[in-house]
């Protein structure tokens, strides 16, 4: 099963994207945590890639498209994974069919998550990151056990600089440019799901698994 989730920054494609990995035994492949795993090793890829990110624009595409090639050559992705965070644009998605096709293969689902910026906006604010780990918190919904303290490694959380409201909004303003085109894109080929995710997880989460089953 090969699914990609779309959404703004924010809708909550990760938490759900998590549980369907979980659910149906794949990998959850998330472009963001594969570049913050490189910036904090500092690699070549993830020096590059923290100019962009932590200015709110897209990674271009040639250091994405680097990085997901050689995550989908993995073993553990043989039966399927959940994409999230990745395509982000209509060239990303076409050279993601590309590697698809000399594979014989193809995407089966696209979900999008839909959520207001407005509300987007408030939950971003609310978020708190570890990174060391990589975990994330929020101060409303998913609190730590500890105030600023990570339940797994006890490391301190942190608002992160992609997360502050003034960098959410450029992040809103290029997701709607470059990015919503795609939903038009993967509507076209059919494979297309939206769902509301302005409710709760569990809802949204079965809203999915019965599209998908």
């Amino acid at each position: 099963m090969k699914i990609v989730m779309l959404g703004a920054p924010g809708a909550g494609k990760g938490t759900q994207a998590k549980k369907i990995a979980s659910n149906f035994g794949i990998p959850h492949i998330s472009t963001g945590d594969l570049f913050r795993v490189n910036i904090k090793n500092e690699t070549a890829l993830g020096k590059k890639a923290k100019v962009y990110i932590d200015q709110g624009f897209l990674v271009p595409d040639d250091l994405v498209l680097e990085l997901i090639e050689e995550r989908l050559g993995m073993a553990d992705c043989k039966e399927g994974y959940v994409l999230d965070g990745f395509p982000r644009t209509i060239p990303q998605s076409k050279a993601l069919d590309h590697t698809l096709n000399n594979k014989n293969d193809k995407l089966e689902y696209t979900i999008e998550v839909d959520v207001p910026d407005e509300v987007i906006i408030d939950r971003m604010a609310g978020r708190r990151a570890c990174l060391s780990c990589g975990r994330t918190y929020h101060l409303e919904t998913l609190r730590p056990k500890a105030e600023g303290i990570c339940d797994f490694c006890g490391s301190f959380l942190i608002l992160r600089d992609d997360d502050k409201p003034e960098t959410v909004m450029k992040r809103l303003e290029v997701y709607h440019k470059q990015t919503q085109p795609l939903i038009d894109y993967y509507r076209e080929r059919g494979i297309l799901h939206t769902v509301d995710g302005t409710g709760e997880i569990e809802m949204i989460y079965q809203e999915i698994i019965n599209i998908l089953v």
